[in-house]
């Protein structure tokens, strides 16, 4: 006879476990405990299986008949019901296994260890904070589930509160994931490359930059005045000699420097364009990286934060800046411009040195391999000669470069 919910609700517990049948293998099974769960019993391909429905009362009676029923319908077309419950369960552990936000995260420690070519730290600190924009809207979210429009929404958000280059960067970083999910096997279509149009463009900012000499002189009498942080001190210092980008400065370590030679290499995963770069370091230079030697002894960090297992803030250099009263006339990334200008206006070096001191990409590859190693002794030389220049500034000699190119 089949089971009513009266009956159930009445059956006590024995010291053994009881099975009490209700109908087309539908039956429940009663623990010494108390506890009462519900099982079906059938056969498929010839041997015996049970399926669990869940417990009573949380699964009704009704309930449990209508789980008896789907199954039943299973086994009519030939499927396994406890079969296709483990292909389910297996299939939903592996979508929680491989949401946007682990996926991405497994990326990253991939990059970071991945022999010559692994990203430096400075790189993996901005990943993952790239990630962490992205992680509320989509980290939660199965990679193969990642739509076009709900990516966009997530694009969208950073993009209405201003800042459009982030917005950009997001994208490039959600598509390089869901690329790398493609190449696991983990996804099979990427909607990323599809918003590129859809972004607006970045609004293009010229960092305020001092071109002419005596103001230049008057900023680097008040650079050698200033008294911060040590660490701060010696990277604003060393950000007019060398000119190279903000970022590579500050996370100057003292592994990449040969002093006794005189140059600073920046490893290709350090640097905007991923490629090695060269730096000639002129006396003046080699004396504020030597003013840090103390440093070497507990940091990797030629200038280390207040933490000596981290390089010195992003917003450093350009808060000293301020603090000198120069926000909005000149900023860490300023120094660039300047120096651009006044060796290309003094006509004393070929602009192809120019530009590969400063480190841009030449588009034509065969011209860009020439270029890295034709112009190493020029450069040596105009690093020092911009060395020298800044300190006439700074004394109030301005003759030598007005006097024009050779």
């Amino acid at each position: 006879m089949p089971l009513t919910v009266k009956e159930i609700e009445n059956i006590q517990p024995g010291s053994k476990p009881t099975k009490h049948t209700d109908e087309k293998g539908l039956f429940l099974l009663v623990a010494p405990t108390g506890s009462k769960r519900w099982h079906m019993k059938y056969r498929f391909n010839g041997k015996e299986k049970r399926i669990s429905f869940g417990p009573f009362p949380e699964v009704s009676l009704k309930a449990a008949r209508a789980k008896r029923d789907e199954a039943r319908a299973l086994l009519a077309d030939g499927v396994d019901p406890s079969g296709k419950r483990q292909a389910e369960r297996l299939e939903q552990r592996l979508a929680q296994e491989n949401t946007f936000g682990m996926v991405a995260r497994e990326l990253i420690e991939k990059r970071a260890s991945d022999g010559d070519k692994a990203i430096s730290e400075t790189t993996r600190s901005k990943t993952e904070w790239l990630l962490s924009l992205l992680e509320p809207a989509i980290g939660s979210v199965p990679v193969p589930e990642v739509t076009a429009p709900m990516l966009l929404a997530a694009l969208r958000q950073v993009e209405e509160s201003g800042r459009r280059e982030t917005a950009r960067r997001l994208r490039s970083f959600a598509s390089r994931v869901i690329d790398y999910a493609i190449a696991t096997g983990r996804a099979e279509h990427n909607p990323a490359p599809a918003l590129r149009r859809a972004l607006r463009s970045p609004v293009v900012r010229n960092h305020p930059a001092i071109i002419d000499p005596r103001q230049l002189g008057k900023l680097l009498k008040a650079i050698d005045d200033y008294r911060g942080y040590a660490s701060t001190n010696a990277a604003l210092k060393l950000s007019a000699h060398l000119f190279q980008r903000p970022g590579e400065i500050r996370a100057m370590r003292w592994a990449d420097l040969d002093l006794d030679k005189a140059i600073w290499t920046i490893p290709a995963g350090d640097t905007k364009m991923r490629r090695e770069h060269r730096v000639p370091l002129s006396r003046q230079a080699l004396a504020i990286i030597r003013s840090m030697e103390d440093v070497s002894s507990y940091s990797e960090w030629v200038f280390p934060s207040w933490t000596p297992k981290k390089p010195l803030s992003e917003n450093a250099i350009n808060g000293a800046l301020r603090r000198l009263g120069y926000e909005g006339k000149m900023t860490a990334h300023g120094f660039r411009s300047t120096a651009s200008s006044l060796l290309n206006e003094s006509g004393k070096w070929n602009p192809d040195a120019i530009e590969r001191a400063l480190a841009h990409q030449d588009g034509n590859a065969v011209r860009s391999v020439y270029n890295r190693t034709q112009y190493w002794p020029e450069r040596v030389a105009m690093m020092q000669w911009w060395s020298d220049q800044l300190d006439s500034f700074k004394a109030g000699v301005f003759e030598e470069l007005q006097g024009g190119g050779q």
